[in-house]
């Protein structure tokens, strides 16, 4: 391998880990959630990402890397500190779309940097770049439900 699809392998990688902890999030959010309309957006959230991980997987393979198949051991430490908080306090949904924006503020600002690097090859980038299509829209719709609802308090 060269090492430009070394780092190829490893910038797909590292967005594959925080795509599947933001579908692992999406799916935590859609469990906890009052309003059933917000659950399915919720899992419907949580099969696209797991869909952009597996677009991005492929692309590792095409590349001849092993690609990432689990999240990252911080997101997990994240999650249980958001149950456990969630457990102890009043669970609305006002606090659960709270959480899943913040959590969408950190993988897109994962993907724009992954998509200003410019050592990663054009079939990666454009891999990236349709990925993060995705994930702009996802942060989008999460940013205005939030604004939505602290609209409505």
């Amino acid at each position: 391998m060269t090492s430009s699809t070394e780092h190829d392998i490893k910038v797909l990688n590292t967005l594959i880990e925080t795509t599947i902890d933001s579908a692992e999030g999406y799916g935590e959010a859609a469990k906890d959630a009052e309003n059933t309309r917000y659950a399915a957006a919720f899992q419907q959230r949580a099969a696209e990402r797991r869909q952009v991980a597996q677009r991005l997987q492929q692309q590792v393979r095409s590349l001849g890397g092993t690609p990432e198949d689990d999240g990252t051991i911080l997101a997990k430490a994240h999650r249980m500190f958001v149950e456990l908080r969630a457990k102890m306090s009043s669970n609305d949904d006002t606090a659960i779309v709270d959480e899943v924006e913040r959590g969408e503020d950190h993988i897109k600002a994962k993907y724009e940097d992954a998509l200003k690097d410019s050592d990663v090859s054009a079939g990666t980038m454009s891999a990236i770049n349709q990925a993060y299509v995705s994930v702009k829209t996802g942060h989008d719709q999460m940013r205005d439900l939030k604004h939505a609802l602290h609209a409505k308090s």
